[in-house]
């Protein structure tokens, strides 16, 4: 007869893969909606909070300036030679015109002598050559004389031949005789005439070279003059000496930097921002600072375009008042406006910014016990704001403290 078998309980074979398939299926439930975000507890004691607001946003840059005078010249003699005497010392005030080194120098005292003697010589002969040629025009003025009486004379004989060769009294050949000696005289004196324009000519020629070389040998020796009157080394402006940097007995060239002069009659304010921002800054634009509770007003007047250090030099001249006391060296924190206030969303300045490059933040939640890592875009910045183009709402609120402890972890949760 048959004999009825119980049903064994518990896990069987078969249904293992049913099992397996719905956890599997599990787990690719878990991967699609499960949350994976890795979480970091932190202290909100420790973070910094700022809130994202719509506002005025001022397009300026912080700059550290230095106050230095107007103008600063450089001290440099015309002439080269050796320091004989220091007239003014360093760090006081000069005139226009004042002595401050005075140099010697040997090869230009025998240049001013030999100048001089061949001065004189030029003017030795300038002199004799107007002697001589007085002394020609006198003897020239008596050979003349001579002539016209001897003229004179040969044409009376010559008449008193004629008058009485007409009266058959004398021969022929008499009376031709005394035409002939009258006639030759006064061709002589056409001849002396003539020689006497000529030697006329010759001699103001000459008196002229001779006193072309005087007024040059002239010129000459006033060059050389200025040359010796640059010995001494004036002050070109009014100001105050700087710096000196000769000693007594040095030997310096022409055009050497011996010293600065600080035109004292106004002041600028030099600044060196980084280089990116050099394509923004020209002159003309705004700038203030503030120093005692007061603002004052500055305009960039000049941009320097080489870049040394990864920075680059401006100069900002004053707009109205200056302040008290002013003086060179002093530092003055300066607000530099690179362009006009536009409505923008903005958050506040942080470390934050190191750690993310301003690509990402973290955003609080609406009740503040967390915050979740988000993309955004950062644009313009000035030292209090970042200008945020992409990624927030207004009013949202973001931690803005360094993120340096943070890792790579996408959510906070604060304590």
């Amino acid at each position: 007869m048959d004999i009825q078998l119980k049903q064994k309980k518990g896990l069987k074979k078969k249904h293992i893969p049913y099992i397996l398939g719905g956890v599997l299926l599990l787990f690719i439930l878990w991967l699609i909606l499960g949350d994976h975000s890795s979480t970091l507890v932190i202290d909100s004691r420790t973070i910094t909070v700022g809130t994202a607001r719509n506002d005025l946003f001022n397009d300026y840059i912080r700059v550290n300036g230095t106050v230095q005078p107007i103008t600063i010249l450089q001290l440099s003699p015309l002439e080269g030679g050796v320091v004989e005497k220091r007239n003014i010392e360093e760090g006081n005030t000069v005139k226009e015109g004042d002595v401050i080194l005075t140099l010697s120098n040997q090869n230009l005292s025998a240049s001013v002598l030999e100048s001089e003697s061949q001065l004189a010589d030029r003017v030795n002969a300038l002199r004799n050559a107007q002697i001589q040629m007085e002394q020609d025009r006198l003897n020239q003025q008596k050979e003349q004389f001579a002539t016209d009486l001897d003229i004179q004379r040969k044409k009376r004989q010559y008449q008193q031949k004629e008058k009485l060769y007409n009266e058959k009294l004398i021969a022929r050949e008499e009376y031709l005789q005394a035409k002939e000696d009258y006639e030759l005289v006064e061709r002589s004196r056409e001849l002396i005439i003539e020689r006497q324009k000529q030697d006329s000519l010759a001699r103001v020629v000459q008196i002229d070279h001779l006193k072309e070389n005087v007024e040059n040998m002239n010129k000459n020796m006033e060059l050389i003059r200025q040359r010796v009157e640059n010995l001494k080394v004036k002050s070109p402006i009014d100001g105050e000496l700087v710096q000196l940097n000769v000693e007594l007995g040095q030997s310096i060239g022409a055009g050497q930097k011996v010293g600065q002069i600080n035109d004292l009659s106004d002041f600028k304010i030099q600044a060196t921002p980084d280089e990116h921002y050099l394509d923004k800054v020209h002159p003309g634009l705004d700038a203030k600072f503030e120093r005692q509770g007061v603002e004052f007003g500055l305009k960039v007047s000049k941009v320097y375009p080489e870049v040394q250090g990864g920075q680059f030099k401006i100069d900002f001249h004053f707009e109205g008042e200056r302040p008290d006391n002013i003086w060179s060296g002093q530092t003055y924190y300066i607000n530099l406006e690179l362009g006009q206030p536009v409505q923008a969303l903005l958050i506040p300045r942080g470390a934050f910014y190191q750690s993310t490059g301003g690509s990402w933040i973290f955003v609080l939640s609406a009740d503040g016990k967390k915050a979740f890592r988000r993309k955004i875009k950062i644009g313009r910045q000035n030292p209090q704001f970042y200008e945020v183009t992409e990624g927030l709402d207004p009013d949202e609120k973001v931690i803005v403290s360094s993120y340096e402890t943070y890792g790579d972890n996408d959510v906070l949760i604060l304590r």
